[in-house]
């Protein structure tokens, strides 16, 4: 496309009315064409700014909660990450006779560990997604519901 062709800067839209219609759970077409209509809120959401509504949420208890089951599962599975990963680096690095002592055949310790890397690596993965469903997303999720609802209608 051109530059010539479209509309000119000054004529673009940057708010999207269908952005976060559906991710409400609204703006199902009613057979007009258009959005259904977005339920009014009883919230006093009309007199705060944005901003007054994020930090609102963000000191919230439920946020807090939030926050603090990700803490404690991300800080001391990283620290125990890091320290399986800088005893391999050590070891090889110091102890490369430790290190190439034969397991099975031609595989020594130094294979095992790296492979045990991979292993652990996916093994952390699957445990930080588990964590997360179980325990974080539907909190997060419905923190995420309350404050679409709260800024809905209020000009950026």
């Amino acid at each position: 496309m051109d530059k010539d062709e479209g509309l000119d800067a000054a004529e673009v839209r940057l708010d999207d009315p269908w952005y976060d219609a559906l991710a409400a759970g609204w703006g199902e077409l009613d057979g007009s064409g258009a959005p259904a209509a977005v339920p009014a809120q009883a919230t006093p959401a009309d007199s705060l700014s944005t901003a007054d509504i994020y930090l609102a949420v963000q000191s919230s208890a439920a946020f807090q909660e939030v926050r603090s089951r990700y803490r404690g599962f991300v800080v001391p599975a990283a620290l125990a990450f890091f320290a399986w990963y800088l005893a391999y680096v050590v070891l090889a690095t110091t102890a490369p006779e430790f290190m190439a002592r034969p397991v099975a055949g031609v595989v020594n310790l130094a294979m095992l560990a790296g492979l045990g890397q991979f292993f652990s690596t996916f093994l952390l993965t699957w445990a930080y997604t588990r964590h997360a469903r179980l325990r974080r997303d539907r909190a997060a999720l419905e923190l995420r519901w309350d404050t679409q609802e709260l800024t809905r209608g209020i000009h950026r």
